[in-house]
């Protein structure tokens, strides 16, 4: 299990309880590294700077305790924004309807990127409408997905619906 995913665990019920998901966590650098949590309002209302303090406020707290990084490291919040990654299986049916893109692991042969209306899931793969034509990845073989901005997207978010 990777340091990101230790630190994920440890904090996960804290900023639950303060009513965020955890969208990612990464940890980046090794000398002096950033650890970078990307969080939610699990609400899906849209996140604010006080809820970025609030979570670095308890993080920094469980951070001090459990000791899990070392040496000196930067703590960084933030929203996952409109262009925000995909990570969960879950992301990919709330934010279905949208245009996404999405890499894929797999033989350097075989397509590896796609762009496309995300259609939501089926069990563990991932439907997507591209030009016309339905498509299933399974979730597993995702390397990374992320929402592309598009002026629907915008309007939702001025919305709040998106």
């Amino acid at each position: 299990m990777s340091l990101a995913s230790r630190i994920e665990d440890l904090i996960s019920p804290t900023i639950e309880e303060l009513g965020f998901e955890i969208v990612r966590v990464e940890l980046l650098g090794e000398m002096n590294p950033c650890l970078q949590i990307m969080a939610d309002r699990l609400d899906q209302t849209a996140m604010n700077v006080d809820d970025c303090a609030k979570i670095s406020r308890a993080v920094s707290a469980i951070m001090d305790v459990e000791d899990p990084i070392t040496n000196a490291y930067t703590l960084e919040v933030s929203s996952p924004g409109l262009d925000r990654p995909l990570v969960k299986l879950a992301h990919f049916e709330r934010f279905k309807g949208n245009e996404i893109r999405l890499e894929k692991r797999g033989a350097s042969d075989d397509q590896r990127r796609f762009r496309g209306q995300l259609l939501g899931v089926d069990g563990d793969y991932v439907k997507l409408l591209i030009k016309g034509e339905e498509i299933q990845i399974p979730f597993a073989d995702i390397l990374k997905a992320k929402m592309v901005v598009t002026d629907e997207l915008i309007a939702a978010a001025k919305e709040g619906t998106g």
